[in-house]
């Protein structure tokens, strides 16, 4: 049997009303958005890995989380799995023209320009007569906070909103550095929300205008730290103790010996 027919069949199977898994019955579609995201987040583990084997097994789970909300969707009366590939077929040889049709571009920009055309006009199709098109529109809520912020500044410097610089933005981070600095001790929490949410807003715009990307950037600090935690922990071990018996300043002097044997390796 084709192996997608048979997974297909296995979720069917588990979806049985009468002679199902328990727990895969009870699933509905926003039940299951926790598992998709962490199934994502593991493919992207086992690639930053190298470890192929473990990406197999993955990209299997992440399938599997595709043909779950399929069949639940199919229960519903919606759609199933095979109009998700179809669509996706469609979508793909319509969005490349200069593949699938006649379409020439001179250019990586001009093939660029062409794919966010394309977009746009499957948005505008997609939208409500009485809803007014915006350039922020098809900008997942769901995503994390980095990655949306990021897309949303994309998206506004395609109409020339957006510095010129690095330097404007990094300057306009420091402004957000000192409102922040501003509300310390001044008693309005949701105030003090506010402009943290602007500074972290204005370093992803820091980040993006220097050529990097956030999610990755943060994704490299979080693992340095890792590694360098893991080390104070060993030596730690090594000398027949516990993190939490020392002073701040002997921890300190600790993270300095860990940063450099991270640093050596």
């Amino acid at each position: 049997m084709d192996p997608v027919r048979r997974l297909l069949d296995i979720m069917a199977k588990l979806r049985d009303p009468l002679d199902g898994c328990p727990w895969d019955q009870r699933q509905t579609l926003e039940t299951i958005v926790p598992y998709t995201l962490e199934e994502a987040y593991e493919v992207a583990d086992a690639i930053d890995r190298s470890d192929m084997p473990e990406l197999r097994d993955e990209l299997g789970d992440l399938l599997f989380q595709i043909v779950f909300y399929s069949q639940i969707a199919r229960e519903q009366g919606h759609f199933d799995f095979d109009d998700v590939a179809q669509g996706i077929c469609d979508k793909m040889v319509r969005r490349h023209p200069h593949v699938f049709g006649e379409a020439e571009y001179s250019d990586d920009e001009a093939l660029r320009d062409a794919w966010e055309q394309h977009k746009a006009a499957e948005r505008e199709r997609r939208k409500l007569p009485e809803q007014p098109a915006s350039q922020l529109d098809g900008v997942a809520r769901a995503l994390p906070a980095l990655v949306r912020a990021e897309k949303l500044q994309r998206r506004a410097a395609r109409v020339g909103f957006d510095w010129p610089d690095p330097r404007g933005a990094f300057q306009k981070t420091r402004e957000e550095f000192d409102e922040v600095e501003a509300e310390f001790g001044a008693g309005h929490p949701d105030k003090l929300q506010d402009e943290l949410g602007d500074m972290l807003f204005a370093m992803v715009n820091v980040v993006r205008l220097l050529g990097f990307d956030a999610e990755q950037v943060l994704s490299h600090a979080n693992g340095k730290f890792e590694r360098r935690f893991r080390r104070m922990e060993q030596f730690r071990h090594v000398a027949g103790g516990r993190l939490d018996e020392l002073s701040l300043e002997e921890l300190d002097a600790l993270w300095e010996r860990a940063k450099r044997a991270v640093a050596e390796e």
